[in-house]
């Protein structure tokens, strides 16, 4: 299998790691191969079987804002790795984008630290997505945290969805 994917060229640098550290233990944990064109952001992916899937996330997860030890954790069973786009709840406009961003960021970082700690995800905002890396049975709850904000509920909302009182509606 084979698969180009284009991650921000500011990126590149971290795929690819200090003297191609990264783009190696890339390579040898997942026995695939990674050809990266710096200039244009875009990286070929080639591997079989699983491992090719998990290479593949792994870029792509550096490539929407995770440092590769944290990108790593996919190489673990059962972790996936999901992407939100901030576009679809802010439309195209730049500053609602930057808005949604600041809801799930919270004031110091808080209310992604608090969606971090109750579903034991990991989660970084970068450029117009929000990615989530975390348990097959436990990433759902993040992405319904995430979702909730974007839509515009009241952060203290979130957390009580967090803390285990799930409920269909929300708070505007």
């Amino acid at each position: 299998m084979e698969e180009i994917i284009k991650i921000p060229e500011e990126r590149v640098g971290v795929l690819i790691g200090p003297k191609g550290s990264v783009k190696r233990k890339i390579q040898a944990k997942t026995k695939t191969k990674l050809e990266v064109d710096s200039p244009s952001g875009e990286v070929i992916v080639s591997g079989e079987g699983e491992s090719y899937f998990k290479a593949h996330d792994i870029v792509k997860a550096i490539g929407r804002g995770f440092s590769p030890e944290r990108a790593f954790t996919l190489l673990k069973d059962d972790y996936l790795l999901k992407v939100v786009d901030i576009a679809e709840f802010a439309g195209k406009n730049p500053s609602n984008q930057k808005a949604k961003k600041g809801r799930v960021i919270g004031k110091e970082g808080f209310a992604r630290i608090e969606i971090e700690k109750k579903t034991h995800c990991l989660v970084s905002v970068y450029g117009k997505t929000i990615a989530i890396i975390g348990l097959a049975d436990e990433i759902e709850s993040a992405i319904s945290a995430v979702e909730m904000l974007l839509e515009g509920a009241k952060h203290e909302t979130m957390e009580h969805f967090l803390h285990g009182g799930r409920r269909e509606r929300f708070e505007l």
